[in-house]
């Protein structure tokens, strides 16, 4: 267990303490309170390149990102190899993984062979920026 301690500071002139303890996430006395919710379909949703605004379901096992028209997520520029990543889904969540391409697979930053994706995360592929999102955002009616 984790064992925090913040100290409260103006508070005469003893002062209290607080512990935090947190549970490990692999602890088999944790309950599991998400095993009956159905997650939505994962999606990719191209932020910043030729294809702004295109968004794909990532409803298959494996999908595949690339130059290629055959590949599953088609990204029609120079920059993008042929078959340039793979998108795997399995009970450990999402992983992206680069497929050897020339210019690379960026995830939130950093170059990667390899790497989990998780809500929020940023995935550069050529001049392409998408943002993978767990589950599809709703849309908000403004009123304009």
């Amino acid at each position: 267990m984790v064992e925090t301690y913040n100290n409260m500071s103006g508070m005469g002139e003893g002062t209290d303490a607080t512990c935090v303890f947190r549970m490990p996430l692999d602890d088999a006395t944790a309950p599991d309170l998400m095993r009956k919710v159905q997650v939505s379909t994962p999606v990719l949703t191209i932020i910043k390149g030729p294809q702004t605004g295109n968004t794909f379901e990532l409803d298959e096992v494996e999908t595949t990102v690339g130059r290629d028209p055959a590949n599953s997520i088609f990204l029609n520029d120079m920059t993008v190899s042929r078959a340039h990543a793979k998108i795997k889904r399995g009970p450990m969540g999402v992983l992206i993984e680069d497929l050897g391409s020339l210019n690379g697979t960026w995830v939130d930053g950093a170059i990667v062979n390899s790497a989990p994706l998780h809500d929020g995360s940023s995935v550069q592929i050529g001049t392409f920026t998408l943002i993978y999102h767990e589950s599809t955002p709703e849309r908000i009616e403004t009123g304009e």
